[in-house]
C-alpha cells in the first residue's frame, strides 16, 4: 500500500505569513492597546483553526498586570490582611440594613465588595451567588474586558466604616448570603489548622 502525501499548507502561503513563524515581526502580531502601549514584545502566536484552507494565527492575550487590589483607606488597620467578598447590589443593600456593624464596602456596575479578614474563605463555602477575592484583587474574566473597562465603573468605596477597623464581620456576612442565597451554610471543622 502507497502512502499519500499530505500536502502542508505552508507550502502554498505567502511569503512573510505569520504562519511560517518567518515574519518581519518574527511570528509575534503588533497589537496597540486601548491604552497605547505595544504589546508586541510580549504576544505569541496560537494556532487557530484552518477557514478556507488558510491557516490563521491569532495572538495570545497580552500580559496584564496582576488584577487591580482595592485599596483601603491608609488610616484603618488592616492587620490581618484583607480578601473581599463580592455580592449583587441588589443583595448588597439588604445585608447592609441588617449587619450591626459594616467595614469598608466597594461598589461598581455589578457587585458590592464586602472587605473581611484573610482567609475568610477557609473552611466555609461561599454561596454561588457570592464571589470571593484572596487579597482583595478583583479580576475580569476577559483581558478585552479590562482594557475596555472605564476608571468610572471600577469599584469605588462607598461605605468606611466609624472605627479604625476596615472588616466587616465575616460570619454574620457568610450566613446573610447564604440565607438570600436560598442556600444551606456548610463549613468544616478544622479546616487550615
Amino acid at each position: 500500500m502507497e502512502r499519500q502525501h499530505i500536502p502542508d499548507l505552508r507550502d502554498h502561503q505567502p511569503a512573510g505569513h505569520p504562519g511560517d513563524h518567518l515574519s518581519a515581526l518574527d511570528g509575534r502580531a503588533r497589537l496597540q492597546a486601548p491604552d497605547g502601549r505595544d504589546h508586541t514584545a510580549a504576544v505569541e502566536p496560537r494556532p487557530y483553526p484552518a477557514v478556507l484552507g488558510l491557516r490563521m494565527y491569532l495572538p495570545t492575550a497580552p500580559p496584564h498586570e496582576s488584577p487591580a487590589r482595592l485599596a483601603i483607606p491608609a488610616e484603618l488597620s488592616a492587620g490581618l490582611g484583607y480578601d473581599a467578598v463580592g455580592t449583587s447590589p441588589e443583595h448588597g443593600e439588604r445585608i447592609m440594613d441588617c449587619l450591626p456593624r459594616v467595614g469598608c464596602v466597594f461598589a461598581d456596575d455589578e457587585r458590592w465588595w464586602w472587605i473581611v479578614p484573610s482567609g475568610s474563605h477557609i473552611g466555609v463555602t461561599w454561596p454561588p451567588s457570592t464571589s470571593y477575592a484572596v487579597g482583595a484583587r478583583l479580576a475580569d474574566p476577559s483581558w478585552t474586558r479590562a482594557l475596555l473597562r472605564s476608571r468610572s465603573a471600577r469599584p469605588r468605596l462607598i461605605h468606611r466604616p466609624e472605627g479604625d477597623s476596615p472588616y466587616t464581620p465575616p460570619i454574620p456576612l457568610y450566613f446573610l448570603t447564604c440565607r438570600l442565597a436560598g442556600s444551606t451554610p456548610s463549613w468544616s471543622l478544622g479546616a487550615g489548622i
